[in-house]
């Protein structure tokens, strides 16, 4: 099992970094595009489909067409990191971000607005996994937990105060604006980054496994179109059944040929010999996906039922990133000195609480007592859980595996947001009564979720061990 202080191969040269805090902002910088970018569309849904006449399943795809190629690729994002150098992967991953915001801002049909969305989460895959490798390498110790904290909170500052300025784009100039503010961000982590990150990589043989990435993406876009079809048709049709059955096909596929990889595979199933990755695993992708769902349903609740404005809608979620920037590097500390089961066992329990409470926001449309409660009570839970799992994450493997370790928790906190969006396609597409009878029932699923991805981590997570 790995220990924190004992850092990547690569680390030397890394961690050798004249300007760590220069470092530190420019992988804060890096990823806040996918955090930003993931938060704000949320807000925009309504727009984009009076602006393109999408309906409720393609307003879902507007989401899921960015969480699909981000979920499926981070994983060939840190092995390449790992492999090619950190920084490449980076720059390069900004590049093909800030492209593909241009192509969704002056897109002119609901396919343009979908290609564009794809290549954007192609572009996070690559500079996600690779930021928090750079990060890692960057610090050890108490420190790495510091930084992470801070990163941490920083993004998620960008991720629910982005949808305050969207929401004001939105109102002013229009949906198609919130695209385009993602490109002096791009440009200015890009400029950072070749001068304040030095060059690094793995040691390997650099040697990429093509197969296991295609057969990851093709079963998650099976698995996602399937689940959005049911979810709209509330049965199982029959090419839903079908994609199902292909989609699981190809994910057994996907285990068989990484298994016989090896270490080559880009997700060595060595990882999961470890219980506690095996539970962190299991605690993201429940936690997420209850997050993932909630994010994008309340300000879509907010809009279509209580008429808020974009502006007002996205300034609902304030309490998100306010609470998180001040609690999450104290608990990054804390899980640095006591470990990470407390927090990860407590926190995913009281977001569960939080959804519960979420679920009077249709009824009540006062802001202070509908929904600003369930906010902070959301965020609270959250403040206790970021931090400490990334930090248990990068411990809990051996640290040759950093970056792609990194990259599938990165995924299945995307893949639990892509699932739970798949499945929100029937309430999108509802109205009145339905649209809020679907909402409850949504956040109700999305508690027992968050609930139990606590216990997941009470049973699965060894105190100081994992850290």
């Amino acid at each position: 099992m790995g220990n924190a202080r004992y850092l990547p191969p690569d680390s030397r040269a890394e961690g050798a970094a004249g300007h760590p805090a220069m470092v530190l902002t420019t992988t804060i910088l890096a990823s806040s595009l996918s955090f930003i970018d993931g938060s704000i569309v949320n807000v925009g849904l309504p727009a984009i489909g009076h602006g393109l006449g999408a309906d409720g399943a393609q307003l879902s795809w507007v989401v899921n067409g960015y969480l699909l190629p981000l979920s499926a690729l981070l994983l060939t994002g840190g092995a390449a990191g790992d492999l090619f150098g950190r920084r490449r992967l980076l720059v390069s991953g900004l590049v093909l971000f800030a492209v593909a915001s241009l192509l969704c801002t002056f897109a002119p049909t609901f396919g343009w607005l979908l290609a564009g969305r794809v290549l954007q989460g192609t572009g996070a895959a690559m500079l996600m996994p690779n930021s928090l490798a750079i990060l890692a390498a960057t610090f050890d110790g108490a420190r790495r937990g510091r930084a992470i904290g801070i990163w941490a909170a920083a993004g998620a500052v960008g991720a629910a105060g982005a949808p305050l300025l969207g929401g004001w784009l939105i109102d002013a100039v229009g949906w198609r604006w919130m695209f385009l503010m993602n490109l002096p961000i791009a440009l200015a982590a890009i400029v950072m980054a070749m001068r304040y990150v030095p060059t690094g990589g793995g040691d390997a043989k650099p040697q990429l496994d093509v197969p296991g990435a295609l057969l990851a993406s093709a079963a998650l876009a099976l698995l996602t179109w399937a689940l959005t079809i049911i979810s709209e048709a509330r049965m199982l049709p029959m090419r839903a059944a079908i994609a199902l059955l292909i989609g699981i096909a190809l994910g057994i596929a996907f285990v068989v040929a990484e298994h016989r990889r090896g270490d080559r595979a880009m997700l060595p199933l060595a990882l999961f010999h470890s219980r506690g990755f095996v539970g962190l695993t299991v605690l993201t992708f429940l936690l997420y996906g209850a997050l993932g769902g909630v994010l994008v349903l309340i300000p879509y609740v907010l809009i279509r039922l209580a008429h808020y404005p974009a502006l007002v809608a996205g300034a609902a979620l304030l309490p998100l990133p306010i609470v998180i920037s001040v609690a999450s590097p104290l608990m990054g500390r804390m899980a640095g000195k006591l470990g990470a089961r407390l927090p990860l066992s407590i926190g995913p329990v009281i977001v569960g609480g939080g959804l519960l409470l979420a679920t009077r926001i249709p009824s009540d449309g006062n802001y202070w007592t509908g929904t600003f409660p369930a906010m902070v009570v959301i965020a609270l839970g959250m403040a206790g859980a970021v931090a400490p799992l990334t930090t248990a994450v990068f411990a809990s493997v051996q640290n040759r595996h950093a970056g792609v370790a990194s990259g599938f928790n990165s995924a299945m906190a995307r893949t639990g947001g892509l699932v739970a969006t798949a499945l929100l396609g029937g309430v999108l597409a509802a109205s009145g009564l339905q649209l809020a009878a679907g909402y409850d029932m949504a956040l109700m699923v999305g508690a027992a979720c968050a609930a139990a991805a606590g216990v997941v981590a009470f049973i699965t997570i060894e105190g100081r061990r994992d850290l």
